[in-house]
């Protein structure tokens, strides 16, 4: 089964930038749909971005749409998430996932994808 390791969180200033990465390895990439997750302590997991097998399609959380671009090099089994106009309300950490469930266009249900990272920790603080 995939797996998937992300990096590039980090603290970063309200209005700053930072830019999200998601290695995956034992992966067939047109066979998955991606996703970015989020979760702060005490509160249920969010669907953040997703993107389709072919990258043609992508979904947004309506608190991220316009602020966050999601995207994948599949010759590089890498997914991104660029994170920009960061809110101390998007604290939490940033999780990819992989779905081999979905069959067309992407979705921000969690229960979807089958495979997890293990998360980077995004910090927005003065």
């Amino acid at each position: 089964q995939p797996q998937y390791v992300e990096s590039g969180g980090g603290l970063v200033q309200p209005g700053g930038s930072l830019n999200l990465s998601c290695a995956v390895t034992r992966f067939t990439p047109n066979l998955y749909v991606l996703g970015w997750f989020r979760q702060v302590p005490g509160k249920e997991r969010e669907g953040v971005s997703c993107i389709g097998r072919t990258g043609s399609n992508t979904n947004y959380a309506d608190s991220v749409k316009g602020r966050f671009t999601i995207s994948r090099d599949d010759s590089k089994k890498m997914v991104y998430l660029q994170l920009t106009s960061l809110r101390p309300e998007d604290t939490a950490v940033y999780y990819c996932a992989g779905s081999r469930s979905l069959l067309s266009g992407c979705d921000l249900a969690d229960s979807w994808y089958e495979d997890w990272g293990q998360g980077t920790q995004v910090t927005v603080a003065a």
